[in-house]
């Protein structure tokens, strides 16, 4: 039998709104909204009180009509520890470094009741990591993975309340499941259709986790000195993400890592039997297209056994090809939108008043060294992204040295998340049956 009757979702950023809604207007389930204490989450459940617990989705684009609505929460929860009642479902709509530091704050006895738990953003090893907490209480609660959030949702007029913007939704999205076969996926994969969406069941969650795209060019587009330079407050004039240099980051050697890097998981998902990915057809089939006058189809369909140089003259021109959107109307000048550029955001003073780090690279540091991690229990070599990691290790502290007398979030810490890592290379090993932890 299905669950998602009684459905608690985790988190109280935008996607939470999102969710929230879509899930009322597709499954008319009770669903309830817990967030930690925070002068963030402070604004979010004072804007719900005054509201009635009313939150509403607007959206920026026609077609995405059908993420647009509003609904009044069920139950709300100021404080994970607070939370109370049966809910057969668990959505974990925090960033996936936060996982274990929240669901630690639930009473055991409530966890144990839950019989589904899913994961909106998860990271490689996120799915693992949840099974193995809810083993140790002897819960044999099914957990779902998405590859990745369905949009782009922010707060409305920037700060936040009860209203959302969501102003992308993706075409496709992978998920995977601990249970074959599984009714909540069915239900999900109908409720994704509802929305236009298209889901694809993954024979692992692992597998539904590394259709991520951020794990394979968030780490070489952020991690090279170049991006964390403008990251740090080193350079005045604005750098753009995606930009070649030198208004961004991507050069032939920055591509030459992003393919290198990619080739060292696909090592790695070699040694735990999962399918491996064809790293542009990826891009361009299920994120962003370019025209087949710029790349073609046999280079795309094949991109797997050519040659590295001519690998990576292919993504090369993947993302000169994306400086502009080849698919927008140019202005009568013949412009194109500028669809490059996404400027590279600095480090700021957060809302508790701490000097803080950008979500990107802050979650991608948590992202790699997991996998770094995951490739060591694996003996599988990783020298990219041990290079990755020391870059922005580095550069972390000599930003905290140079800031030491300021409030610093722990964002500036080098940590080695040795207790997720623990507990995923544990799951990790029970599924290939062929290592032990130390």
């Amino acid at each position: 039998m299905s669950e998602l009757k009684r459905v608690l979702i985790l988190g109280t950023g935008p996607t939470s709104i999102q969710l929230a809604v879509n899930l009322k207007k597709q499954l008319n389930c009770c669903v309830g909204i817990a967030g930690r204490e925070s002068v963030r989450s402070d604004k979010f459940f004072s804007a719900l009180k005054q509201n009635d617990h009313l939150i509403r989705v607007s959206i920026q684009n026609e077609k995405h009509r059908a993420m647009e609505g509003e609904c009044f929460i069920d139950q709300v929860f100021n404080g994970y520890e607070t939370i109370q009642g049966d809910w057969d479902t668990i959505i974990l709509s925090v960033t996936t470094d936060a996982y274990i530091e929240v669901i630690k704050q639930i009473n055991d006895k409530l966890l144990k009741q839950v019989r589904c738990m899913v994961l909106i953003s998860p990271t490689f090893g996120s799915n693992s990591l949840i099974s193995n907490y809810m083993n140790n209480l002897n819960s044999n609660a099914e957990i779902i993975s998405f590859s990745t959030y369905l949009g782009d949702t922010r707060w409305m007029h920037d700060r936040p309340s009860n209203h959302v913007l969501t102003t992308a939704v993706k075409k496709k999205i992978y998920i995977g499941s601990t249970h074959h076969p599984s009714k909540n996926v069915d239900r999900l994969c109908k409720v994704y259709e509802q929305l236009g969406i298209a889901l694809e069941i993954m024979e692992s969650p692992i597998d539904a986790e590394t259709r991520n795209i951020s794990l394979y060019v968030h780490p070489p587009l952020f991690m090279n000195d170049f991006s964390l330079s403008a990251i740090f407050g080193e350079v005045d004039i604005r750098k753009y993400v995606y930009k070649v240099y030198p208004e961004g980051p991507i050069t032939q050697y920055l591509i030459r890592d992003m393919l290198a890097q990619w080739k060292e998981i696909m090592n790695l998902l070699e040694k735990i039997n999962i399918k491996s990915i064809n790293l542009l057809k990826f891009m361009t089939d299920d994120n962003y297209p370019v025209r087949l006058e710029s790349l073609s189809r046999d280079d795309i369909e094949n991109f797997n056994d050519l040659e590295t140089t001519h690998q990576e003259y292919l993504l090369y021109i993947r993302y000169t090809s994306l400086l502009v959107d080849p698919f927008s109307q140019p202005d009568k000048d013949g412009k194109y939108f500028d669809f490059s550029a996404v400027p590279i955001r600095k480090m700021f003073v957060n809302r508790e008043g701490y000097l803080d780090i950008p979500r990107m690279p802050k979650e991608d540091y948590y992202r790699i060294k997991i996998i770094q991690g995951i490739a060591k229990y694996l003996d599988s070599k990783c020298p990219t992204i041990d290079k990755f990691i020391k870059t922005y290790e580095t550069k972390l502290e000599e930003v905290a040295q140079s800031h030491k007398n300021e409030l610093l979030s722990n964002a500036f810490t080098v940590q080695s998340f040795g207790e997720d890592l623990n507990m995923i290379c544990s799951e990790i090993g029970k599924s290939i049956g062929e290592k032990t932890l130390e």
